[in-house]
């Protein structure tokens, strides 16, 4: 699973005109317009509202997000991490208009326990049905303690 797995209890939700996690904007109008339920315009986009997810400990957006063909049975968040800043590498096709999409990231964490700090690095895949994105998976490039 994307981002890792373990313990269940959900962080707070983000004021709407705070800083969205994903760095690419204002909460209310970036990915937590999509967490609350309007449809991702591209693959990148959704990426982006996963990731915020994580961040703030929305396993909902997260399900609701995964395609049922490849979706994991239960999905449990870890608090211990702290997803602190994302990074799209690229991108490959996964427009308003595509079927399918993929995007390459790093994802940088921080274990609040330790203060241990990692990076994943995952080339995650997309498709979309009924005019709809969905994460189907990821291969996970490296695991690493950041620069």
């Amino acid at each position: 699973m994307s981002f890792g797995a373990a313990a269940h209890a959900a962080r707070p939700r983000r004021d709407a005109e705070s800083a969205c996690p994903c760095g690419a904007g204002v909460f209310g109008t970036c990915c937590g317009a999509i967490i609350a339920g309007s449809p991702a315009p591209t693959a990148e986009q959704l990426m982006r509202s996963r990731f915020t997810a994580f961040a703030i400990g929305d396993a909902q957006h997260l399900r609701e997000t995964w395609h049922p063909r490849t979706a994991p049975a239960s999905i449990d968040l870890d608090d211990a991490i702290e997803w602190r800043r994302l990074e799209i590498v690229r991108t490959e096709d996964g427009g308003p208009t595509g079927e399918r999409g993929t995007v390459e990231f790093r994802a940088h964490w921080r274990a609040s326990e330790t203060g241990e700090r990692g990076v994943l690095h995952e080339v995650s895949r997309f498709r979309r049905v009924r005019g709809k994105w969905f994460y189907l998976d990821g291969d996970v490039e490296e695991e690493s303690a950041p620069r």
